[in-house]
């Protein structure tokens, strides 16, 4: 949130996806509209349509659920392809465009959706150019002892996301996104960066694809965050290394044989990130 990225949140059915979007969003006291995606949703459903005003005789633009600080899409690859490119435009620039006229989107604007990669029936998989916008890609993954007790007796006491208050303003929201951008990122951080997103380009016996220019940009913004949130005003390579899976590693394609050998875009990530030196004035003071 503090580096304004999208979400992307792929995990098995009935871990909590949904009920984390919802406590993410209700921290926030800004405008939160859901919008369930289903194989009949039409583009004009999400961004918005122009209506005819026969007392004005003039089309009016009514705004779609996109025009919010913080949306919820729930089950994002039940949607049609002609659908989920409606989302395109306005998570990469802020703003829609209906009819040859655009209108900006309130800020913070943040997508964060849910879907389920077990789910064949009714789904379409998500384009590489609409997963190249989602800043991060993320995984609930199964509670242990503990935390499925706490969830199961929240549950039948009728606990919800929505009985949850906010601790955020939008205002907060946006002065934190301006210290965030900020933060400094040396030439030797930039260097690794670049480093790192290229060698993904190079071993073409494992990836298909690789990370673009954008991935390398999320991934020093997310970095940016993340020292942020640890009280630093710069950004180390450590910074970078961390959230390098989450940032990069849902934008990678692995080739079939590399996938049938058993290796994942995790495991390529990771043997990059070993394998590219860090700069000498960092590892100096390690």
């Amino acid at each position: 949130m503090y580096a304004e990225g999208h979400l992307l949140i792929d995990d098995v059915p009935g871990v909590g996806k949904t009920s984390l979007a919802k406590a993410v969003a209700q921290s926030v006291s800004g405008m939160v509209r859901r919008v369930q995606f289903t194989p009949d949703l039409l583009p004009s459903d999400v961004t918005g349509v122009q209506i005819w005003d026969a007392g004005a005789r003039s089309f009016e633009f009514h705004e779609g659920p996109v025009f919010a600080n913080i949306v919820l899409i729930d089950k994002i690859n039940r949607a049609s392809p002609k659908t989920q490119s409606a989302l395109l435009e306005v998570m990469e620039e802020r703003r829609v465009t209906v009819d040859s006229t655009t209108y900006q989107v309130p800020r913070p604007f943040i997508v964060i959706a849910t879907q389920n990669p077990v789910e064949h029936g009714g789904t379409y998989e998500l384009p590489e150019a609409q997963i190249d916008r989602f800043m991060i890609r993320s995984a609930v993954g199964y509670p242990d002892h503990a935390a499925e007790v706490e969830i199961l007796t929240a549950g039948t006491r009728g606990m919800s996301p929505e009985d949850l208050q906010p601790v955020v303003t939008n205002a907060d929201l946006m002065r934190m996104t301006e210290l965030v951008r900020g933060v400094h990122l040396s030439a030797e951080v930039y260097d690794y960066i670049v480093l790192i997103v290229a060698d993904t380009r190079r071993r073409l016996d494992q990836i298909r694809l690789g990370v673009s220019p954008r991935g390398g940009l999320s991934l020093a913004r997310a970095a940016q965050a993340r020292a942020a949130a640890t009280g630093r005003p710069f950004v180390t390579p450590d910074d970078v290394k961390a959230l390098a899976p989450s940032v990069l590693g849902h934008r990678i394609i692995m080739r079939p044989e590399a996938l049938f050998d058993g290796l994942t875009g995790a495991d390529v990530l990771a043997r990059i990130t070993a394998s590219v030196p860090v700069p000498d004035r960092y590892s100096a003071q390690r």
